[in-house]
């Protein structure tokens, strides 16, 4: 298996972790404020970086690329900084709108690259 599918893979359960970890903080204090950034870290990033995972694993012509590595980062940096100043936003720091802001265009960036990938031919 390509050690991007590796990378993928690693990221994507650290998301779910963190996911996890907000969920319960959510249930435990009865506050449901974060609802948004919880669906954010579980969806761009557990179940969105498990896929690019496979994809790559099946694929590992294409994960050979350089594009391809340059994507992950791409990628991960977006949504990291996407879920965390969203959580924060969402618990009364506006301040972090333009953040959010941006990085939602940095990981939509990540999704362009990976669709690159998967059109370019191996």
């Amino acid at each position: 298996m390509p050690r991007l599918s590796n990378y993928y893979f690693g990221t994507a359960i650290l998301f779910l972790i963190a996911g996890i970890m907000v969920g319960l903080h959510m249930s435990m204090t009865q506050n449901y404020t974060s609802t948004g950034a919880h669906a954010h870290i579980n969806l761009l990033g557990w179940v969105t970086m498990s896929l690019f995972g496979i994809y790559l694993a099946l694929n590992p012509a294409k994960a050979a690329w350089g594009l391809a590595r340059i994507q992950y980062y791409v990628y991960v940096l977006g949504v990291l900084v996407l879920t965390c100043s969203l959580y924060l936003l969402l618990n009364g720091y506006q301040q972090m709108e333009p953040v959010v802001a941006i990085s939602s265009l940095v990981a939509f960036l990540g999704v362009l690259l990976f669709a690159v990938i998967i059109f370019r031919r191996a």
